[in-house]
C-alpha cells in the first residue's frame, strides 16, 4: 500500500497517469501557454511559460502523497493534460486541464475517473468534491459524466490567470 502512495502509476484503457517529470516542463509550457486553458483553473497564472512549468513539475516532486496527488495525462507517450486531487478542508478536490488540440475527446472523463478510482481503491478516500467556473460548462458534463452531482452551492473562487474571483459550481462525489 505505501509504494503505491509513494509513486502510483494509474492505466485506463487509453490513459496512463504518472507524476510529472523535469523532462516533461517544456510540453506543460507548450499546452499551458493558452489563456483558454489558465483562465479555467484557480492556480494556474497567465502568461504559463517555462518557468512555470519548471515550478509546477518541482513541486509536484516534492509533494505529500498524503496530501496531493497530481497526475500528467499521457497518451501513447505524448502529454495531453494534467489531473489531481489535493486535500481540501474536508475531503479531496479533484481539478484537471487538458490542452486545446485533446479537447473533445474524452480524455478528461477518463482521466478523472481512472484518478477517482484511484482515490477510492488506494487513497482509500470516499468523498472527493469538485467546482467548475459557471462559464465552463464543459467542466460540468465530464464531472457529471463520472459521478459527480451538484450541490447547489456556488461559490466564488479566485484565478490566477483572471486576476478575479469567478463563480463556481460545487459538486460532490460519493464512493
Amino acid at each position: 500500500m505505501c509504494s503505491a502512495l509513494i509513486l502510483p502509476v494509474i492505466r485506463s484503457e487509453r490513459l496512463i497517469l504518472r507524476r510529472p517529470r523535469s523532462n516533461d516542463a517544456a510540453r506543460i509550457a507548450q499546452l499551458c501557454n493558452d489563456y483558454d486553458i489558465t483562465r479555467m483553473t484557480t492556480r494556474m497564472p497567465w502568461p504559463y511559460g517555462l518557468t512555470e512549468a519548471q515550478f509546477f513539475v518541482d513541486v509536484m516532486q516534492e509533494q505529500d502523497p498524503k496530501l496531493e496527488n497530481a497526475f500528467l495525462i499521457d497518451v501513447g507517450g505524448e502529454v495531453v493534460g494534467c489531473v489531481g486531487l489535493m486535500m481540501g478542508e474536508r475531503h479531496p478536490e479533484i481539478g484537471y486541464w487538458i490542452g486545446r488540440a485533446y479537447w473533445g475527446q474524452g480524455f478528461a472523463t477518463e482521466a478523472a475517473r481512472a484518478a477517482l478510482r484511484w482515490a477510492r481503491d488506494d487513497w482509500r478516500k470516499k468523498v472527493v468534491v469538485a467546482g467548475h467556473f459557471a462559464d465552463n460548462p464543459a467542466s460540468g458534463v465530464v464531472l457529471n459524466k463520472c459521478g459527480f452531482l451538484y450541490t447547489g452551492e456556488v461559490e466564488k473562487r479566485f484565478s490566477v490567470a483572471r486576476g478575479e474571483d469567478a463563480a463556481t459550481r460545487m459538486m460532490v462525489w460519493i464512493a
